[in-house]
């Protein structure tokens, strides 16, 4: 099927099932309803096969087969698949839920900061106005007290005129957007520090909880309520999983328990054991950063104190970054009440889920049906085995982990979430795996087993039991988050073309693009820069070096020139002219031509000189 077709078939499918179901009385999610799509469509007893394009026939049966297991609300499988869609749609860790709460709250205070921050110069009043809207700004930001308190305003704003008098606020105004916000906040932050250490002094703060009082009360409280919910659960679990064995090991007990769907129970309680430890580690985050907050905000009250204490006047440079500090810290507070809130709903939420199995299987049923039956907990199971190891010589191609020969033992990323690999796909059962039998690393991935039997059953064909636990997966389609397959299974149903909503109901790991750079030459470079293979090249720069031996560069330096100053003199370029004088003109004369005849003298004694004038008429020329 092409993408385009694949996309709006699943589409029509799903709104289809969500019709259905919502004309039966049942209104349920798209991404549940997306989620038992994929689930109907994984289940090899369904006989579909997404390589081909689907019939309208095939349409109609999936559309009923999704429809009968959505409104089967005594499959606990259907349970298990709600939870995981619950908790996948609705957790948030730490950092994610902090960040959308500053989200929330910055976007409640937008219309406000907007409001101070946009004003310009005005007149008196809307100063005046302005000026109300920060002690409203503080109120709202610190969380100390609502905006309807007259107690509480009334401290926020002897806080704030005794830091900010409404005098300066022409000079708050002409300040720009940028400047004006960031003084908000750290006004907001000074006043709450203010009202903090006066509520600590007894001085004011009637309005403000005493938030470290309350988590140091109500941590405690949850911790307690999570642990009895936890071994309840638990309990359950040892039992059924009990009950599973049995059944494997007498025909008869198989036959009388094979109508009851305690494999889909024992996943139902393992799923909810899964979350509620995931609660609890979150829960024992907070109690630990309760702890130290508590010491450090008693250090900072008392560093305060010590600072304003016998002292008549104060420089705001000192105080300000303690006050400041000591309202940091009270968010801090703020935010684990937050998160304790938040998982404590959590944790009440899940019970929901957990509902089904006091139907199925109330307690005088249990009791009854566990006459005769051993219950082991997980923990007297690994005790059993502790003293059971591999033998590495048995198997030469397989590479075994043990706690005391492989560092950061404890940090390994066991597959299937720590329960055994062999006993899911054989037996269909979720047993705690022993890391101290050996870990089996194959193809880059690690798996636990329960006992040295099924690791050794394990080891000689890992590909083949891996495939199994596969095949149980697309059976039991809650198998497919309780043991993190989304792998397995990512190329079977395109994810994004399932739903339209934000949140994938089974996460796919995330991937993201990455590189890195090295350098091209570590060693350092050994080319010679200065040679030159071309004789020409060569003769050229004898020839230049030829030429500077018999230059000599000289510089002399006189008293009168010492110490002085260079000057530059900026004038004007002279300009190009010229001038057009009259034309000369010649003629041309004959030459004379002369000759004298007895200038030599002759015989007789007197000289007798004759003129020849040889010169041309002027008319012949």
């Amino acid at each position: 099927m092409s993408g385009e077709r694949t996309q709006s078939v699943i589409k029509r499918i799903i709104r289809q099932v969500g019709l259905e179901c919502a004309a039966q009385g049942q209104s349920h999610s798209e991404t549940l309803v997306a989620f038992m799509v994929k689930a109907v469509v994984l289940d090899p007893r369904n006989d579909f096969n997404m390589d081909r394009i689907l019939t309208e026939n095939d349409m109609q049966d999936l559309i009923q087969l999704c429809v009968t297991r959505l409104l089967d609300t005594t499959n606990p499988s259907l349970s298990t698949i709600k939870m995981q869609v619950y908790f996948d749609m609705n957790y948030a860790n730490r950092d994610e839920l902090l960040s959308e709460q500053k989200r929330v709250l910055e976007g409640k205070l937008a219309p406000v900061v907007r409001a101070i921050t946009e004003s310009g110069p005005h007149a008196q009043e809307n100063m005046e106005n302005v000026y109300q809207k920060i002690i409203t700004y503080a109120l709202l930001s610190s969380g100390l007290g609502s905006p309807t308190d007259i107690e509480a305003v009334r401290e926020v704003t002897a806080a704030l005129q005794s830091v900010f008098p409404q005098t300066e606020m022409s000079t708050f105004i002409s300040l720009s957007k940028k400047d004006k916000e960031q003084q908000l906040k750290d006004l907001a932050m000074v006043i709450s520090g203010i009202r903090l250490y006066n509520k600590q002094c007894q001085k004011g703060g009637s309005s403000i909880d005493d938030l470290p009082d309350i988590l140091n009360e109500a941590i405690p409280s949850a911790t307690r309520t999570l642990d009895e919910r936890l071994h309840s659960c638990q309990l359950l679990a040892y039992r059924y999983t009990a009950l599973l064995e049995s059944m494997q090991e007498n025909p008869h007990r198989h036959f009388q328990l094979s109508s009851l769907k305690l494999k889909e129970a024992l996943f139902n309680v393992r799923q909810y054991e899964a979350f509620l430890c995931i609660l609890q580690s979150n829960i024992i985050t907070s109690a630990r950063e309760v702890e130290s907050l508590n010491v450090q905000f008693e250090a900072a009250v008392m560093v305060l104190k010590n600072a304003v204490e016998e002292k008549t006047s104060i420089e705001f440079k000192e105080v300000f970054p303690l006050f400041m500090e000591l309202s940091n810290l009270w968010t801090s507070f703020q935010d684990e009440m937050l998160l304790l809130s938040f998982l404590t709903n959590m944790a009440n939420d899940l019970q929901q889920f957990l509902e089904i199995q006091s139907q199925l299987f109330p307690e005088e049923m249990l009791t009854s049906l566990l006459e005769g039956v051993t219950v082991k907990s997980d923990e007297e199971r690994i005790k059993e085995t502790m003293g059971t190891k591999v033998s590495v010589s048995d198997f030469k191609n397989q590479e075994w982990l043990f706690p005391e020969t492989t560092d950061n033992f404890d940090q390994l990323l066991i597959q299937y979430h720590g329960f055994c690999a062999h006993s899911i796909g054989v037996k269909g059962i979720t047993l705690q795996g022993n890391p101290a039998i050996g870990i089996l690393k194959h193809k880059e991935k690690y798996y636990v087993f329960s006992s040295k039997e099924a690791a050794y059953l394990f080891a000689q064909n890992p590909d083949k039991f891996i495939q199994l636990n596969v095949e149980k997966a697309k059976q039991y389609a809650e198998l497919i988050q309780l043991l993190e397959l989304h792998h397995q299974f990512e190329y079977l149903v395109p994810h994004a073309q399932a739903r339209n909503a934000n949140r994938s109901s089974l996460k796919l790991p995330q991937k993201r693009d990455s590189g890195s750079q090295t350098d091209t030459h570590i060693l350092p470079p050994t080319i010679v820069t200065s040679y030159e293979w071309n004789e020409w090249e060569l003769r050229r720069k004898a020839i230049k070096l030829a030429n500077l031996r018999r230059k000599l560069t000289h510089s002399t330096q006189t008293d009168l020139s010492h110490m002085r100053r260079e000057n530059f003199t900026q004038v004007y370029v002279p300009k190009d002219a010229s001038t057009q004088t009259k034309r000369d003109n010649s003629s041309n004369v004959p030459k004379p031509q002369i000759f004298l005849k007895g200038l030599r003298g002759g015989p007789s004694p007197t000289t007798h000189l004759i003129t020849v004038d040889l010169t041309r008429p002027l008319d012949e020329t």
